[in-house]
């Protein structure tokens, strides 16, 4: 008796040879076997997966990288807390769309504008529930601009990217996305501001960038 073998299952053992930082990249995959991968590799951590009408894209990261996603999420946090905006995050939740063909997973993602549309819900349905509001893509040794289209095409309003050296906020429009200062939906983070906090990793610990961040939010106009 014969057992098949499906293309999930070669992939799951493809991931598990790959190194930290590495990139994997199929063609002419299925709608159907990108969300079995999905199902059998469940929520592992240090994955990120893409799809894009057959294209999938297996990324594994380094701590380095989990860690910027991880201080960025506190530096908004702590804008949620000590500014008493609602913020609601959904960390690298997968975001899908089978009619857009499109799927992806950000390093972070919140909801500010439409937090009170998503409210309590612990599984957001991206046919139906608005995208989240600002994505963010660290780019330590990947490239991300190649999921851009598909956040376009999910109506991704913003997108943070931080490539290790500077952050860029991007803003929808006319369907593509366009560099600019400032955040539309959290006022008080420039990309100049995101910029010179995650320049104090590693040189300060998070604990003390965060000492740092609050000092500075204390300084500015409410």
């Amino acid at each position: 008796m014969s057992t098949t073998i499906s293309k999930a299952e070669n992939l799951v053992e493809m991931i598990e040879r790959m190194p930290v930082d590495s990139v994997l990249t199929q063609h002419g995959v299925s709608w159907e076997e990108y969300e079995e991968l999905l199902e059998t590799v469940g929520d592992a951590s240090g994955l990120r997966i893409s799809y894009d009408e057959g294209r999938l894209q297996i990324m594994t990261l380094s701590q380095r990288h989990e860690r910027y996603s991880t201080l960025i999420e506190r530096l908004v946090d702590r804008v949620s807390r000590l500014l008493r905006i609602k913020i609601l995050f959904y960390g690298s939740t997968t975001m899908k769309k089978q009619r857009k063909q499109k799927g992806v997973e950000p390093d972070a993602c919140f909801y500010v504008q439409n937090a009170a549309l998503v409210g309590t819900k612990d599984e957001i349905d991206f046919n139906v529930d608005p995208p989240p509001d600002v994505v963010v893509e660290v780019d330590l040794h990947h490239e991300s601009l190649s999921k851009f289209p598909i956040y376009a095409a999910l109506a991704v309003p913003e997108i943070w990217r931080y490539d290790g050296n500077s952050l860029t906020i991007y803003h929808l429009r006319d369907e593509e996305y366009v560099a600019s200062e400032a955040s539309l939906s959290l006022l008080v983070f420039t990309s100049a501001v995101l910029t010179e906090f995650l320049a104090r990793s590693p040189k300060q610990d998070q604990y003390d960038i965060l000492l740092a961040f609050e000092e500075w939010l204390k300084t500015q106009p409410q």
